[in-house]
């Protein structure tokens, strides 16, 4: 069987390159050319890996079996499809929903419990590490009853305003048996 004048093994062959080319290059542009949410499955992503699987399915099927060309149009075709929604439903949404960003929000860290870097003067500013999921973060503390607070001491986030940390010295709690 022939399409457009080629061979069927080497008609997959070059749509494999094609659509795998395409595929690359969405990976890497595909921010660019992002159209929104639309219908899930007229995704750019989508479409490029189901082309992509046909083409590759259909290849390995024409070179290795002496299925007719419909039979093997058909196999790819379907075998494509299952893949696709497997891709769909297992990585691309579980992908889209994830956060993505490491950022926080200052409110974020009200309540939680730093160390001092550098020591806080009574009636001036310090500076504190807090570690998080992301990484460590360190700010510019004061006292919060405007109190010293020297260097390695843990504290605790009471408020936070303007860009400053205002906190407490920090003793934790623990229960004897």
């Amino acid at each position: 069987m022939e399409w457009f004048g080629l061979p069927m093994e080497q008609f997959y062959m070059y749509t494999l390159i094609f659509a795998g080319a395409l595929t690359i290059l969405y990976v890497f542009f595909g921010d660019i050319a992002e159209a929104g949410e639309g219908i899930p499955f007229f995704n750019p992503a989508v479409i490029l890996a189901f082309f992509t699987l046909v083409a590759a399915i259909g290849f390995v099927l024409e070179a290795t079996t002496g299925l007719s060309g419909m039979a093997v149009l058909g196999i790819s075709v379907l075998g494509a499809a299952v893949l696709d929604l497997l891709l769909y439903f297992f990585v691309l949404l579980p992908m889209s929903s994830a956060e993505a960003s490491l950022a926080y929000t200052e409110d974020s860290l009200l309540g939680q419990v730093g160390k001092v870097i550098i020591p806080i003067p009574a009636d001036g500013y310090g500076e504190v590490v807090i570690e998080t999921y992301s990484g460590m973060i360190s700010k510019r503390a004061a006292g919060y009853d405007n109190e010293a607070i020297g260097q390695e001491r843990q504290v605790l986030i009471i408020e936070v305003r303007d860009g400053t940390l205002y906190v407490r010295d920090y003793e934790p709690v623990t229960f004897i048996k």
